[in-house]
């Protein structure tokens, strides 16, 4: 089974949907089978990372609300995160642009390490406070996931992996996402938003169900088990 997920760094719903969804594939009992690939997807292209500025700041700037009350929102949301075992520390949180954060995530996939590449930088971002825009930052990361050194360093001197990212927004747009995270499971069901683990185990194993129909018995008799008795 594949499952697509579109999601971005700067997205707290994101982090705390990937620790629910994970919680239910691990009792999914065929998750051994069922292959994750995480889809780039900037909240806002446009962001600009300005030195000093805190998330705080940000949001009330973009909601049109007190600094005071941005940060009660986001109290809200840290103990949300600490639900699902997440700790985020938005005092320390650097609002950045995640483009280079994602095209480091798609080199990472390139060496079958998406999964933990994503995960670390999620961490960078909400619990570390680090800049996930700056280059030195992305470098020391991708060190810690044993990425090659060169691909990294080309990674910051050349635009590959851009087009990768573009293509996944663009998906997004042809499937209709409006927000994030976005599950999509064997082309054919989504899920949206940060769902409680029972839903996405629900939706697991109708997928797995539909993919892998059990037969249908029609006439029972005499039969001999794999015990050798017979009856």
């Amino acid at each position: 089974m594949k499952v697509e997920i579109w999601s971005d760094i700067m997205c707290p719903f994101c982090y705390i949907g990937k620790r629910k969804f994970e919680a239910a594939l691990a009792e999914f009992a065929p998750h051994k089978d069922v292959q994750v690939q995480w889809r780039s997807f900037e909240l806002d292209p446009n962001m600009k990372t300005v030195p000093g500025q805190s998330i705080h700041e940000l949001l009330a700037e973009r909601k049109g609300i007190s600094v005071a009350q941005g940060r009660q929102m986001n109290n809200q949301m840290a103990q949300t995160a600490e639900e699902v075992g997440l700790e985020f520390n938005f005092d320390k949180t650097i609002p950045a642009n995640t483009f280079n954060a994602h095209r480091l995530i798609h080199l990472a996939a390139a060496h079958g390490r998406q999964d933990a590449a994503k995960e670390r930088i999620l961490y960078a971002y909400f619990t570390e406070g680090l800049n996930v825009d700056d280059p030195a930052t992305l470098t020391q990361l991708a060190t810690e996931l044993d990425l090659p050194a060169a691909e990294v360093a080309q990674l910051f001197e050349t635009d590959i992996y851009a087009q990768d990212v573009r293509h996944d927004e663009y998906q997004a747009r042809q499937i209709g996402v409006r927000g994030v995270p976005f599950f999509v499971f064997d082309d054919k069901y989504a899920v949206s938003g940060a769902q409680p683990k029972e839903v996405f185990l629900e939706v697991l194993e109708k997928v797995w169900e539909e993919s892998n129909p059990k037969p249908t018995l029609i006439a029972d008799g005499a039969t001999c088990g794999p015990d050798g008795v017979c009856d």
